[in-house]
């Protein structure tokens, strides 16, 4: 039987591609979320027929509900980000699809793990920012978490093995080290939010290639996979591979290692979180090792890109530190796309909120959206 996906994000890049993975698959897609995107959110409806459809923007909102006024067929319209978590947990549908940006996504990764009903990640900030709840949720319901990033994917099935994660020595995150690898910091200071959108394997929303190019993200993903696969973060190296084939690998205790290769589409780890634990033929091309001619391995310069190491401080210190981290770099990365600040400041404002405070114990779902407000007024009172 066709599985139900409900689909959060749906306008965004991860959001469309997995549209083409329920496309190919036969996939029916029962409820679609988005922000603002009232052209794209349109022809979506037209094409897959969802029962429900959520909007966050008000005024977004109001034009897609002026459009589909009087077709007979017209899903059930909802308003504000307090949908997501209602589409979340509604019963219908099989998974829920997390492809929201930001901690904007944590409440609904929340609310579907509580309802039982599997997640697909893609929204990476539910575990930085909550991850003792995220985590805490999917163990009480019994509901999985299946990666959608690529690295995370990668890691999963390597380790589908029964024996594998008993087995597991440490991961090694790749990271292609976006456009400006191998630059130091002179070469940074002037470099726009344009430059920095030129990534040389990925074609991504703008916050999340903006999180690449300052290793962002790989610091994210490093916290997302401590978390996924109950592993202390010096357990975690982050490898460069340029090229983007190998999306990371897993060492053994016997020192053995097992690598996840494709090629840079991410419809392949989208495609294995909404089959798993099948796999079925898909749209993507394969990879020719016929004209792949090198595969290449470097060290991040951690010093010159401050997010990663950063990124390693907060999940060492635990508590909200993460949360705080990514906080300050959400405000930080849209200041950067304002040209309100340089590209060298995303990584010392981030490093400076983690440096801010301990940010250690418990806590609970009000504490990190306050968390999160601190290290974005922290980031506003340093301009």
């Amino acid at each position: 039987m066709a599985k139900k996906i409900t689909l959060l994000g749906s306008t965004g890049s991860i959001g469309t591609q997995s549209l083409d993975v329920a496309r190919t698959q036969g996939y029916e897609v029962f409820a679609l979320a988005a922000y603002s995107n009232v052209d794209l959110l349109e022809r979506q409806i037209q094409e897959f027929h969802p029962r429900y459809v959520a909007v966050v923007s008000p005024v977004a909102y109001e034009r897609l509900s002026a459009r589909l006024a009087g077709q007979a067929d017209a899903p059930i319209l909802m308003q504000g980000a307090e949908s997501l978590v209602e589409l979340a947990k509604m019963p219908e549908a099989d998974v829920v699809l997390n492809a929201v940006v930001g901690i904007a996504g944590l409440g609904a990764t929340l609310a579907a793990l509580e309802a039982g009903k599997d997640v697909a990640l893609a929204n990476k900030e539910s575990l930085v920012t909550g991850g003792h709840l995220v985590m805490q949720a999917a163990q009480k319901s019994g509901a999985k978490l299946l990666p959608v990033d690529s690295e995370h994917s990668a890691i999963f099935q390597c380790l589908q093995d029964p024996y594998g994660p008993k087995a597991l020595s440490k991961i090694l995150l790749t990271a292609s080290g976006g456009p400006f690898f191998g630059m130091k910091p002179e070469e940074l200071k002037n470099k726009t939010f344009r430059d920095a959108l030129k990534h040389p394997n990925w074609s991504m929303g703008s916050k999340i290639t903006i999180d690449s190019a300052t290793l962002m993200n790989k610091g994210l993903e490093l916290i997302e996979a401590v978390w996924l696969f109950d592993l202390p973060a010096d357990k975690v190296e982050v490898v460069v591979q340029r090229q983007s084939i190998i999306h990371s690998m897993v060492q053994f205790v016997d020192n053995s290692i097992l690598a996840q290769l494709g090629v840079p589409d991410m419809r392949i780890p989208i495609q294995y979180a909404l089959t798993w634990p099948e796999r079925l033929p898909g749209s993507t091309p394969e990879l020719d090792f016929r004209t792949l001619q090198s595969i290449t391995f470097d060290q991040p310069d951690e010093e010159t890109f401050r997010c990663l190491a950063a990124c390693k401080k907060a999940i060492t210190k635990g508590g909200l530190a993460p949360c705080a981290a990514n906080g300050a770099n959400e405000e930080a990365v849209r200041l950067f796309l304002e040209e309100k600040i340089g590209f060298l400041d995303i990584g010392r404002l981030v490093e400076a909120v983690v440096d801010s405070d301990s940010f250690g114990g418990s806590y609970n779902l009000s504490d990190v959206y306050e968390c999160d407000r601190m290290a974005r007024r922290f980031v506003l009172e340093q301009l």
